[in-house]
């Protein structure tokens, strides 16, 4: 089953790369919630379903030009994928920064129940309870 879980991780971040929140969350639990509450810099919190379309949304329109996440890894845990990430981000005046963060995903029943945000690779791995 995990390997079916990197695919669908996989899946998810081409879709975001490509602004198409619908695919992205197509794997979602009904229950399903984003955890971006430990960001620095953005607009943190917790996010049902419901509420992922204007999340990004916001998120895209009124901040970045443009947004790619690149995953460096997928680290299989049992229920859990944890991906290392870079996300390329262009401003509205066009200067270009990279963030780097890791996020954890959850899996239940073949759905994505939960991805959790973290700041570094290690708080990931230990919040996965992996060690490197």
């Amino acid at each position: 089953m995990s390997q079916e879980n990197v695919e669908i991780v996989r899946a998810a971040l081409d879709a975001l790369n490509r602004e198409d929140i619908d695919a992205a969350l197509k794997d979602a639990a009904p229950d399903f919630v984003f955890d971006f509450s430990r960001s620095v810099g953005t607009e943190g919190g917790v996010y049902k379903l419901g509420q992922m379309r204007t999340f990004w949304g916001q998120l895209a329109a009124e901040m970045w030009e443009s947004s790619r996440f690149e995953a460096e890894e997928f680290i299989e845990a049992g229920d859990l994928v944890m991906t290392p990430v870079t996300n390329l981000l262009r401003g509205r005046d066009g200067i270009e920064v990279q963030a780097r963060g890791a996020w954890v995903w959850t899996f239940r029943d073949g759905s994505v129940a939960r991805i959790t945000f973290y700041q570094t690779r290690q708080e990931a791995l230990e919040a996965a309870g992996l060690r490197e």
